[in-house]
């Protein structure tokens, strides 16, 4: 049984926290909001994130990110990609990424190159981070910078079709976990593994953080045709099993332009598994996003995509397709790679185009296709 430690105490990263703690494992959660630890502590409830479902007594939570950070074999990074980097920035300045008697990372030298005893970093998050240059980068690109230096191709991505409101219930979930490094990922996948959890090792980083990133564009879209759907005789299953289709084709342009190494990750279940669900679930947020701005016109408060991404707190809910879609958007340009699903939902965010008139262009692209 391993000792884990999660930062941050959203729906997802308490979701997986519990089913480590029924797994036997003791696991610590770093939260923000004191009220919210106590509730984890003194009621086991997420009352704020994941309400109505109970947390295994084997998770504790605390204010301190200290004592989610030290003497754990697994750290598990939970934050939205927006607060990824200031909350790395904080990790960094405990122990045993910093020294206490020389404020310096110099203790991992005697760990030697291959970082046995070092302890493994995973990432729940989704999206891109922002370079100092302003380009887009893929999460562990940025944080493999940021951590000492035997971390760098170490770094642990962990995605797949989990949706916490499952997840926190036991329910059969199956995951990757993405790695440079073989034995990271396979030591991950012993500690993660239970009988709810079924997970598979990759080492195809750079495919599994495009799928994680773009399946959530691909989601508003489906948002929008689900609500088209309910409006016209023109659409049903058929052009919604398109529209998935074309996504997958999608992310795996996207996917090989920007690095990816194997194709089967597209059709495992980081790629198709994800996107499916995500699309299709009653618990998805980009999903709902979509359906939103078809019948309740959000975007009318909104003068577009940047302005969304600034008061994101008026939706009411975090769709981190939004600035997954900013990103794509401006990858798409600088590769010139034709991404006409992405590009298509960027215009529509942007207010550069309604949804009714965007879809029907789209979908002339791809019979054209």
């Amino acid at each position: 049984m391993a000792k884990i430690g999660i930062i941050s105490a959203g729906a997802w990263g308490t979701a997986i926290g519990s089913q480590l703690g029924k797994a036997g494992h003791t696991v610590r959660m770093w939260a923000r909001e004191e009220k919210l630890v106590n509730d984890i502590n003194e009621l086991h409830e997420n009352t704020l994130y994941l309400p109505g479902y109970t947390l295994s007594e084997n998770v504790s939570a605390t204010k301190h990110i200290e004592e989610a950070v030290v003497g754990n074999e697994l750290i598990i990074l939970a934050s939205p990609s927006q607060y990824l980097v200031s909350t790395v920035e904080q990790i960094l300045k405990v122990p045993p990424f910093v020294s206490t008697e020389t404020g310096s990372s110099d203790a991992f030298s005697e760990n030697g190159s291959n970082g046995a005893s070092l302890p493994i970093i995973g990432i729940l998050s989704k999206g891109f981070l922002k370079s100092d240059e302003g380009q887009p980068l893929f999460i562990t690109q940025v944080l493999e910078k940021m951590f000492p230096e035997p971390y760098n191709n170490r770094l642990l991505y962990i995605s797949g079709p989990s949706h916490a409101e499952e997840v926190v219930q036991g329910k059969v979930t199956g995951l990757i976990v993405a790695s440079s490094n073989p034995i990271v990922s396979i030591r991950a996948r012993e500690i993660l593994k239970s009988r709810s959890l079924l997970v598979f090792s990759s080492l195809d980083v750079i495919g599994v953080q495009t799928c994680a990133a773009a399946k959530n564009i691909m989601a508003i879209a489906f948002g929008i045709l689900s609500a088209i759907t309910e409006e016209s005789p023109l659409f049903g299953d058929n052009c919604s099993s398109l529209l998935l289709a074309a996504s997958l084709n999608e992310m795996q342009t996207l996917g090989k332009a920007l690095g990816a190494t194997h194709s089967e990750t597209f059709t495992s279940i980081a790629g198709v598994g994800d996107l499916d669900v995500t699309c299709r679930s009653e618990f998805g947020r980009n999903r709902r996003l979509g359906r939103e701005i078809v019948q309740k016109k959000i975007l009318d408060a909104f003068s577009g995509i940047d302005d969304i991404l600034e008061h994101s707190n008026r939706l009411g809910y975090l769709a981190e397709g939004v600035s997954a879609c900013k990103y794509v958007h401006q990858l798409a340009v600088e590769k010139n790679v034709k991404l006409p699903i992405s590009d298509a939902v960027y215009k529509i965010l942007n207010k550069e185009a309604t949804p009714q008139d965007i879809i029907f262009k789209l979908l002339d692209g791809e019979k054209d296709a």
